[in-house]
């Protein structure tokens, strides 16, 4: 994690993505949309800089909050069954948060994983490294263990590896070949590197 000092004036956009709010495009979407307000005056300028520690930074009316000092630092998190990829949850049910001490930096999930999978899941406090991971432009491959139903044919397999159509959507290519059958169950090793919602489930359907 980059330790910005107040003498030194840095680009608008790139604070919002350190704070894990927005991806430097994304938040620079939202400095056109009118979003972004420094010390309580509207962004105009794509490019403006700000001094962090002394110039006050809101995102969509909320102050972005940017810790100081901080080494960055990597989690691996093995998630259980029936815990949800947030840091909190309106109905009460386990999040990922719950298994940090209350007391640790705020930390951004790498991806998701649904909320009845289970398996590793990366979390940082560095806002920047969780984008730039999970964005498609850096091409970095994510691998699941997939149990499906019946046995998965040849030419099923060379449509993923094609790249998917789900809801009318090309996606990119899939890596994807079969471990093992058991009964009338297959388990298959799938690699992606978009991670749309819940991909895997429709493009296994």
């Amino acid at each position: 994690m980059q330790n910005f000092h107040l003498a030194e004036p840095v680009r608008i956009q790139k604070v919002i993505a350190q704070a894990g709010i927005a991806s430097r495009r994304a938040a620079e979407k939202l400095i056109l949309a009118g979003e972004v307000s420094l010390n309580g005056q509207t962004v105009l300028k794509m490019g403006q800089k700000m001094l962090v520690g002394k110039d006050h930074l809101s995102v969509e009316g909320r102050r972005v909050k940017l810790p100081q000092g901080q080494k960055t630092q990597v989690y691996a998190l093995y998630k259980p069954k029936n815990c949800i990829t947030t840091l909190n949850d309106p109905e009460g049910r386990t999040t990922i948060s719950d298994f940090f001490p209350r007391t640790s930096a705020r930390l951004f999930p790498v991806g998701r994983l649904d909320y009845d999978a289970e398996g590793l899941i990366l979390l940082t406090n560095d806002g920047e490294l969780s984008q730039q991971l999970m964005h498609p432009r850096h091409k970095v491959w994510k691998g699941y263990f997939v149990k499906v139903r019946g046995i998965v044919e040849n030419s099923a397999l060379s449509t993923l590896r094609k790249g998917p159509v789900i809801e009318k959507r090309k996606h990119q290519p899939v890596r994807v070949k079969t471990l093992h059958t058991v009964n009338d169950k297959t388990w298959l090793e799938v690699f992606l590197r978009e991670g749309t919602n819940r991909q895997i489930k429709k493009m296994l359907l």
